[in-house]
């Protein structure tokens, strides 16, 4: 069995006042409805920069898994190049009314222990009906969410553990 993994930290985002942003934690998303967005969600959408700095965004299936979003992309596709000149990347879901916004890095899904590879395999299969064999991980530093706006907006910040 996986050990324990730790919560993110949770605040509210630095939003400018006149937005209507509670300073308050009253309304605040829970960490717990957020993991259950990104285990459910079916596609995400992924934002890579070029190496000259353009963006570049494009869907993908994925699967949530410790505090990861595990994807695939062979070498020869825009994002995993992108992701070779630099590895900051966002991930976004569908909706923009029950919005979770993932900031972090992206590293190869090499060495994934095989407990959690097998769980992303299982995620896909559910899913999409046929595993795919995740090749990238995004570990966040950061991920935004929010059901109903400007109320509940939070910010969930992850220490810095590989």
């Amino acid at each position: 069995m996986p050990a324990q993994v730790p919560e993110p930290k949770r605040t509210r985002p630095d939003i400018p006042r006149e937005y209507g942003v509670p300073s308050t934690e009253e309304g605040m998303v829970e960490w717990s409805w957020v993991v259950d967005q990104l285990k459910k969600a079916r596609h995400y959408w992924l934002v890579s920069k070029y190496p000259d700095g353009r963006l570049h965004c494009v869907p993908s299936w994925g699967a949530w898994v410790e505090n990861k979003l595990y994807f695939s992309g062979g070498d020869m596709t825009r994002h995993a190049r992108n992701l070779a000149q630099t590895p900051e990347m966002i991930a976004h879901l569908e909706s923009g009314d029950q919005t979770v916004i993932v900031y972090g890095e992206a590293e190869k899904a090499v060495n994934v222990p095989p407990e959690i590879m097998a769980q992303v395999e299982a995620d896909y299969t559910a899913k999409y009906g046929a595993g795919e064999g995740a090749t990238y991980a995004l570990v966040p530093s950061k991920i935004l969410a929010w059901t109903t706006y400007p109320t509940t907006p939070t910010r969930f910040l992850f220490d810095k553990v590989r």
